[in-house]
């Protein structure tokens, strides 16, 4: 049964509209699978079989029978944490999203206690904490920044191939690099501090890891692209969404961020469009103040 009562095991409307090939999801550290009695590998192999076809609530359901049978197994822990931030995220209702967080949470102290120092363990720990922080009133969201910073940090030097937490570090930074005055002023006087190594340099390098150990996830492309559209380069944020909406998509998630995308694609690329116009007209004038042949006009 799912984690959270009254939780449907289909997936939310929209879910996918085609498959992938299933060696798509990257294998698990194999000390979690050999030691395995045969029905809890057969199992395991049954929930990356299902999270590779987008049945994420099924997939967690299996992962959940895992844990009745062993219930210190840190692969099942660490992926229903995961999973459970997944599902609850498609939710509107807050009170359905926070169920989902607070079971990814339990999942991820379970899978921290095992291995603290683990990769996949700290991943989950922080990807659970700053789903909740999005629910969270202004004061208790900068605690949950604060405290996520060491999570997200060693789960990119324990995993430094694991995509989604060069993701989540780059969202981490690009959000803490932009408190207000206020969130700042809080965050000295009660918190110790603006949390260090939160810079909007720091988070596109980080988003540019990710989209260069797996470049087929829209949303790594979309966080980039608005990260170089508040800093005003705006040919960089189109090139990175042209290649966003171009790519297939799988799921309802896929089809939100694609809309998403073509949606901040299309005012970025009128923008500059007319900025070219704008520079080609000032090069025109500076040509015939100089007696030079006018430069054809920009379509």
């Amino acid at each position: 049964m799912p984690a959270v009562p009254g939780a449907p095991l289909t997936e939310q409307p929209g879910a996918p509209s085609t498959e992938q090939p299933e060696d798509s999801l990257a294998f698990a550290p194999p000390d979690t699978v050999q030691d395995d009695p045969p029905a809890v590998r057969q199992k395991l192999f049954d929930a990356v079989r299902l999270v590779n076809r987008y049945k994420d609530s099924e997939a967690l359901a299996v992962y959940q029978d895992v844990l009745k049978i062993s219930p210190a197994h840190y692969l099942a822990l660490w992926q229903a944490a995961v999973l459970s931030v997944k599902i609850g995220a498609r939710y509107t209702d807050e009170t359905r999203k926070a169920a989902y967080f607070t079971a990814a949470t339990r999942y991820a102290d379970r899978a921290l206690a095992l291995r603290p120092e683990g990769g996949e363990s700290n991943y989950a720990a922080a990807l659970a904490l700053f789903s909740q922080a999005g629910l969270y009133r202004s004061e208790n969201r900068l605690v949950a920044f604060r405290d996520l910073r060491s999570y997200v940090f060693l789960a990119v030097a324990q995993r430094p191939d694991l995509p989604e937490a060069w993701q989540l570090l780059g969202r981490w930074q690009y959000r803490v690099g932009h408190y207000n005055v206020l969130e700042r002023i809080y965050s000295k006087i009660l918190l110790g501090g603006v949390p260090p190594g939160g810079s909007v340099a720091d988070a596109m390098r980080s988003l540019e890891t990710a989209i260069g150990l797996d470049s087929t996830r829209a949303s790594f492309y979309y966080d980039l692209a608005r990260m170089y559209r508040y800093q005003g380069r705006r040919r960089r944020a189109v090139a990175l969404l042209q290649k966003a909406v171009r790519l297939p998509t799988f799921t309802s998630e896929d089809l939100t961020i694609n809309r998403l995308c073509q949606q901040l694609l299309e005012p970025l690329q009128r923008a500059t469009t007319r900025g070219a116009r704008r520079q080609q007209r000032i090069r025109q004038r500076a040509a015939a103040a100089a007696g030079a042949p006018p430069a054809v006009p920009v379509p």
